[in-house]
């Protein structure tokens, strides 16, 4: 079977709700994926920043094939061992609190929005302040909350009780205050917005806010948690505590889950019947989560993520001296965009011609996220690409 094949099933069977390119990966290994066809590329944008530690990391691939032989999936009407010990990990790496599992960035972000919604419930407080150019899921709750159109076009009516607020820009969200507001809810860097970085006034600006005002601060982590920032958690760059962080994507090795983590003061609001999920915290996923922690600490990832990131930023900055068009490099960790003055989609398109996996987003930032276990190697065929794509798009 070749792509053609493969994409006349999708032509046929699967809804066109993925502006997809003529790709198709059979498999995958660390910084590499190879396509149906065999040829090889180095993947610097991981699954959407799922495998954040690399494609099939052995040490989850192995949890994975030991779990999948005792347990998938229970209840959770009753106890699982390893989404305790997944939790009891979570917060020994954040802050003390609890945790609920799901299975996605947007399940985690909905059960976050419904404990400030019941927290706020007996004040008649329920609208949450989100910022402009964030992005939080796909849900209709989710849509709503994230602050650009493009995502909301043909699903009105919205729900309410959400106000989009300029990024980095606390007079802003002073303002949006009123007597209804019970939560602010934000990305530390806004990835799909554009690798725009929150400034650490900016956050501790609105901790003090809501410390002053009893409203819960939301980080949505995402994508930048699990060591992508250059700590486990970006939230740690800053030197403030959320109340609520939520999780997804690179917590699970490649398989699916999301997290809710509420400290103390909040651990106690979602009761038994106001929230669930069916799958949420699987053995299976509580397993390859696990070993994500594992490998992490026992490969030194978030000293590599740090060391990689600042050598990656200097080799980026080169390239931003040579060619006219790259505006600007931006970076926390290994959150990486390039921000050009011109289209970036024909950048991204010929990067993967020449066997390189990025992503552009709002148009101009090219969207970089290595897997935290890069190496200098692999960072110097990379810019070896994107040097050759930007020399020919020069006249662009």
């Amino acid at each position: 079977m070749n792509t053609g094949r493969v994409v006349s099933m999708y032509d046929k069977y699967i809804m066109d709700t993925y502006k997809r390119v003529p790709l198709c990966i059979e498999k995958a290994k660390g910084a590499r994926v190879w396509d149906i066809e065999g040829k090889v590329y180095l993947d610097f944008f991981p699954g959407w920043a799922v495998s954040g530690i690399g494609h099939c990391h052995p040490e989850v691939a192995a949890a994975i094939k030991k779990q999948a032989k005792k347990l998938l999936h229970v209840s959770n009407n009753y106890y699982s061992r390893l989404q305790g010990k997944l939790a009891e990990t979570i917060i020994n790496n954040s802050f003390p609190g609890k945790v609920f599992f799901a299975n996605s960035g947007a399940e985690a972000n909905e059960a976050a929005l419904k404990l400030a919604r019941k927290y706020g419930h007996e004040k008649g407080r329920f609208e949450t302040i989100t910022c402009l150019k964030s992005f939080h899921g796909r849900t209709l709750g989710m849509i709503t909350a994230t602050g650009q159109e493009k995502v909301k076009m043909g699903f009105e009516p919205l729900p309410q009780g959400f106000v989009h607020v300029p990024f980095n820009d606390i007079e802003a969200v002073e303002k949006a205050i009123t007597d209804k507001t019970i939560a602010i809810m934000l990305e530390p860097v806004q990835c799909e917005g554009g690798i725009n970085i929150a400034s650490p006034g900016y956050l501790k600006g609105l901790r003090a806010l809501c410390d002053e005002k009893d409203i819960v601060l939301i980080f949505d982590e995402v994508q930048t948690g699990m060591g992508r920032s250059g700590r486990m958690f970006a939230f740690q760059n800053y030197g403030i505590r959320p109340d609520v962080m939520t999780l997804a994507k690179a917590l699970g090795g490649g398989l699916p889950i999301g997290a809710c983590v509420a400290r103390e003061k909040f651990q106690a609001v979602l009761t038994p019947g106001t929230h669930a999920s069916t799958f949420g915290g699987s053995p299976i996923v509580s397993a390859a989560a696990l070993a994500v922690f594992d490998a992490i600490k026992k490969e030194k990832l978030l000293e590599n993520a740090n060391k990689m990131a600042a050598y990656l930023k200097t080799k980026l900055e080169a390239l931003r001296e040579k060619h006219y068009f790259v505006k600007e490099v931006r970076n926390l960790g290994l959150i990486i965009g390039v921000e050009l003055s011109i289209k970036g989609e024909a950048i991204y398109k010929e990067c993967m011609e020449e066997g390189l996996l990025i992503n552009c987003t709002q148009d101009t930032v090219l969207r970089i996220m290595p897997p935290l276990t890069v190496t200098k190697k692999e960072i110097d065929t990379a810019i070896a690409i994107l040097d050759k794509v930007f020399g020919k798009n020069e006249g662009a």
